[in-house]
């Protein structure tokens, strides 16, 4: 399995940030590799946002579409992503927001293996780096939309 998590402060107030956490139909547009992003059975209530979602990832043919339940508890400020179906053996992906002087400091953790073992010890050499290219694009992305 691989596993990481980082913590950063994001010049933006948490709900526009857990907004575009939440927005996986929009990633194509800043996440590096991702195709497509699509959400279905949404369902909202006082505290609990849920979701089914898939985002479409790699680069023009060679690409695998990964299916995740996703959960923002509101109360507590926390997204959670679960795998539903795709190349994922098992992900556990959670997304922890809080607001300090409008600012909004993300905690993220991921842990995930994939199905498929060759593919996966490639994932293990390069995640650290993937990783930190996402979270710089969710950084820019935020600094673009609501600086």
């Amino acid at each position: 399995m691989s596993s990481a998590s980082l913590k950063k402060i994001i010049p933006c107030k948490k709900n526009q940030l857990v907004e575009m956490v939440l927005d996986i139909e929009k990633y194509p547009e800043f996440v590096p590799w991702c195709i497509e992003g699509k959400i279905f059975d949404k369902n909202e209530s006082s505290d609990l946002i849920t979701f089914n979602g898939d985002l479409k990832v790699g680069k023009s043919i060679l690409n695998e579409t990964f299916s995740s339940h996703v959960s923002y508890h509101k109360e507590s400020d926390k997204i959670i992503v679960t795998n539903l179906d795709g190349p994922l053996k098992h992900l556990k992906n959670e997304w922890h927001f809080k607001e300090i002087n409008n600012n909004t400091q993300l905690e993220f953790f991921i842990d995930f293996e994939l199905k498929n073992p060759i593919l996966n010890g490639i994932m293990k050499k390069s995640f650290e780096l993937g990783l930190s290219k996402i979270a710089k694009a969710f950084e820019e992305r935020a600094v673009r939309l609501y600086k």
